[in-house]
């Protein structure tokens, strides 16, 4: 069977080819107020989700926190989370991206509070999994508003989500739409297209993605079974450094959804995936410097009036920033330049033992590629804190900065956080912090060795635009 050579497509002739489909692609309606909130109260009840009612400061919150450590029983690592950080990326994003829906990406922190603040705020949903999706269903949330963005799924996990009237799901190989096919009455998918994922620390592309060459194949498979493709996604993969990645995904993606409209689909989601960068980001390129990018290349390949949808997967993007994790140092070894031990002449380095380590909440250094900075929060001797303070300031009150390791709690030689650091000198009973620590950390964290998940202590300095 031959198929038509479609021309470039223009605003004009998208609207042609998808006028059917706008009865069929759902949008994302707002539901209906009073039945999300009789879902958020009955899941409060069973006190499954905190109810945020702290507005103060992180820093207020965490200097109340050890100062109910006096007597050195509240020594465990603790997280400060500001919902409000999450509603200023949202607020963001909306100004950056005007076109685009946020679908945000449950597997970078699944924290209840987390997805009912995303819920408040009326985002969409990127579900990988079956319980990911029961999540968010379980707060009122309609299928429709999620996107099952996993192109190689558990047959079970596609049964469940054709139950809760999930329709949309990723695609990137022929017996994924064989599978599709026998276990989801009504699907809409998306085709995902590989990228240049050189460009990122983690190129997602070694996984996922069909090449754009094999898209056609892959297109004419799914219109064989009969199956509705309604759009194309790509991701340029996670820590992406070079903004010009998107525009050159944003082409291929063009190309391929040029290919589907002349099999006769109804092209009209383009799903721009993730990998922008929290508002912690200080080397590599930032969120504005990529929206730059976006902006220009959907207007010249998907430009307004084309009847395009366009969604993003944003994850890291909002919750980066707005967890502080905050350790104990439990133990300390001394060694000096003529090896161990606390006597000897040259300068002395340090190991220091903290109760967080790479099994819990700073598992992102090894699986997400993280580089974290220690900072000292509190000196328990001098009774000196020290959150957030200058350099200099920092500097005249604890003194010139000692090589140092440190290493997490368990017994595995594996669990260090960093071999090669500059701290001033610490004792047994002080205290560090880390910013910037809500993405891909306690959604990994395990309680190996017997160390429990840390507390989180949550506060919304934006309550007066979005309660949760």
């Amino acid at each position: 069977m031959k198929y038509p050579v479609l021309p470039n497509l223009g605003p004009d002739m998208l609207s042609s080819v998808q006028h059917a489909s706008k009865a069929k692609l759902l949008p994302a309606p707002k539901p209906p107020p009073a039945a999300v909130e009789k879902s958020l109260d009955a899941i409060q009840a069973t006190n499954d989700i905190v109810v945020v009612k702290s507005t103060e400061s992180v820093k207020s919150l965490v200097q109340q926190r050890l100062a109910r450590n006096e007597n050195g029983d509240l020594d465990d690592p603790f997280y400060v989370a500001d919902v409000g950080e999450v509603i200023r990326q949202q607020a963001q994003f909306s100004k950056l991206l005007p076109r685009v829906d946020p679908f945000y990406a449950v597997k970078c922190n699944s924290d209840p509070v987390i997805l009912k603040a995303m819920t408040r705020m009326q985002l969409g949903f990127d579900c990988a999994s079956r319980a990911e999706i029961d999540s968010v269903i379980n707060l009122g949330v309609d299928g429709c508003r999620i996107i099952y963005a996993n192109p190689c799924k558990q047959a079970s996990h596609i049964r469940f989500a054709a139950q809760h009237g999930v329709r949309m799901m990723t695609f990137d190989n022929e017996d994924e739409l064989f599978k599709i096919k026998k276990n989801h009455p009504n699907p809409q998918l998306v085709i995902r297209v590989l990228t240049d994922g050189s460009k990122s620390v983690c190129n997602l592309g070694t996984k996922f993605g069909a090449h754009p060459d094999n898209a056609l194949a892959l297109l004419q498979a799914a219109h064989a079974l009969g199956l509705e493709v309604i759009g194309v996604s790509f991701h340029v993969g996670s820590g992406c450094f070079d903004a010009n990645a998107y525009h050159d995904a944003i082409s291929r993606a063009h190309k391929v959804f040029q290919e589907g409209a002349s099999l006769g689909f109804h092209m009209s989601l383009l799903d721009i995936g993730g990998g922008f960068p929290g508002a912690d980001n200080s080397a590599g390129i930032s969120f504005p410097e990529i929206c730059q990018v976006v902006r220009p290349a959907l207007e010249q390949f998907f430009p307004t009036g084309s009847g395009v949808r366009i969604i993003a997967e944003p994850g890291r993007f909002y919750v980066s920033s707005a967890f502080t994790l905050a350790t104990n140092v439990h133990s300390r070894r001394v060694i000096n330049a003529n090896g161990e031990g606390a006597d000897g002449d040259g300068m002395n380095s340090y190991m220091y033992y903290i109760n967080e380590g790479l099994y819990a909440s700073l598992n992102c250094i090894y699986f997400d590629h993280a580089v974290v900075t220690p900072e000292v929060l509190y000196k328990h001797r001098s009774q000196q804190f020290l959150f957030r303070e200058d350099k200099e300031t920092s500097s005249q009150i604890l003194g010139p900065k000692l090589p140092c390791s440190i290493w997490g709690p368990t017994c595995d030689s594996l669990d260090c956080i960093t071999k090669d650091c500059q701290l001033p000198q610490l004792e047994v009973g002080d205290w560090i912090y880390f910013d910037n620590m809500g993405a891909y950390t306690v959604a990994a964290s395990s309680t190996f060795n017997g160390f429990k998940k840390c507390q989180i202590i949550w506060t919304n300095t934006e309550a007066d635009k979005v309660l949760v």
